[in-house]
């Protein structure tokens, strides 16, 4: 143990934030072997689904040109839907990130006159573009597509009353946010999700549910496409690309659906049969493969972050006791300077790009300055190590990801030691 100790001291954690650290870590034990539990259970799930896919060497094959017949491109996608229960899926690098395919989504699935409506109040900030709800050139409301969205009740669950009253006639598509995005609102269980889809179904049998699953898969036993969801929809490098992923995204649901995000993605009358896999495939393959373990790690720093955070006299969410649906974690500095202490931290601890101090920019889609910390393999890869956050109030920072947990314990350490140093704290 002094040798580890050492090593943390020599990469600029203090005695002091080591201790307190470790003592904390002590305490979480039993936690950390319910994550282990769930983990173990969604890693031989994948391994199910990869043995009844029959996945072989052939898979990792190279695939250029129009793709027809990629091989490894099509059990892939089995291996997805056998996973998450659902008829078909599209997993593809053509997808760019989780933002795309969600757009992809709603854009296949949508026709002018129709209305989609959020009953779990503002989608995260990207998507506002998207819709409309920020003008911007493509969005959905520049094709005639109406946007209703229903606030949550002040304690963050569902207000099923006025959602009630939302579903009219137009209503075509009903999306859900599983995480919480730049908000400091509780993340839905799967549990949730489906209790809300059944009431959505109740009142509006034919309306499409689609659930914004980024940063939830393998966190629970089951996916919301267990409980209803007509689509998922997420981005591979988070938490299903385990880390290898380079690039894309999914869409998994009801056939119908699936197939109309694919001739959106590529053509009308294309659909899936095109759009080769240019070599990515055994990434794809072994990061999904290896994606329980992964989120098992994240997990694991996210809660150590809540505890360390919460003992600290600062609002986190979730606490560092509730259940865990998602990998990220929001703490509340209530000043920018913390926020910022937070994200140079993390930054520091990076194995990539460890000597850059990120700062706040103005970002594309997003409507204040934004400052991200990320030293990762895979650019904008947020199932590694990193934070970010909008400089606006509450002042909150959202840690997410590590591809090992011993790399997001000593981001979060050393987190805590910039922090120190600007004065935001005192141990």
């Amino acid at each position: 143990m002094q040798a580890i100790e050492k090593m943390y001291k020599i990469l600029g954690i203090s005695d002091t934030v080591y201790t307190f650290g470790a003592k904390i870590e002590e305490e979480l034990k039993e936690r950390f072997e319910k994550i282990d539990a769930v983990a173990e259970y969604n890693q031989l799930k994948v391994i199910r689904a990869m043995q009844e896919a029959k996945v072989s060497e052939a898979c990792f094959n190279y695939a250029s040109g129009y793709g027809y017949s990629d091989q490894g491109r099509d059990t892939l996608e089995e291996v997805y839907a056998k996973t998450f229960h659902t008829e078909s899926a599209l997993v593809r690098p053509q997808i760019t990130c989780g933002t795309h395919a969600l757009a992809l989504a709603l854009g296949a699935n949508l026709r002018p006159g129709d209305e989609l409506l959020s009953p779990v109040g503002k989608p995260y900030d990207t998507l506002e573009e998207v819709i409309g709800i920020r003008p911007s050139k493509g969005s959905l409301a520049e094709y005639g597509i109406t946007y209703k969205q229903v606030e949550l009740l002040a304690d963050g669950t569902f207000d099923y009353e006025n959602i009630k009253k939302a579903i009219g006639e137009k209503t075509k598509l009903v999306t859900i946010q599983r995480s919480k995005g730049y908000q400091t609102r509780p993340t839905f269980s799967v549990t949730q999700i489906g209790e809300l889809i059944t009431f959505v179904k109740s009142i509006k049998p034919d309306v499409i549910c689609m659930v914004d699953n980024c940063y939830g898969e393998f966190v629970e036993t089951i996916e919301p496409s267990d409980v209803g969801a007509d689509m998922i929809v997420g981005s591979l490098i988070k938490n299903p690309g385990g880390g290898l992923a380079p690039i894309g995204g999914y869409v998994a649901g009801k056939e119908e659906y699936v197939n109309n995000c694919a001739y959106r993605l590529t053509s009308p009358g294309l659909g899936k049969e095109v759009g080769a896999s240019l070599g990515v495939m055994k990434d794809f393959y072994q990061g999904f493969f290896l994606a329980p373990t992964v989120v098992k790690g994240a997990l694991k720093g996210a809660v150590f972050a809540a505890n360390i955070y919460e003992k600290l006299g600062f609002k986190v969410v979730p606490n560092g006791s509730e259940s865990r649906h998602d990998i990220i974690q929001a703490v509340e500095f209530g000043k920018p300077e913390g926020v910022i202490a937070f994200c140079q931290g993390i930054q520091a601890a990076a194995p990539v790009d460890s000597y850059v101090t990120p700062e706040p920019w103005p970002m594309p889609g997003y409507d204040s300055d934004v400052i991200m910390a990320a030293g990762a393999f895979v650019q904008g890869s947020s199932i590694e190590l990193s934070a970010d956050g909008p400089i606006k109030e509450p002042y909150a920072v959202y840690f997410q990801g590590g591809l090992t947990y011993e790399h997001a314990k000593f981001g979060i350490l050393m987190s805590l030691q910039k922090l120190i140093e600007a004065g935001v704290v005192t141990l």
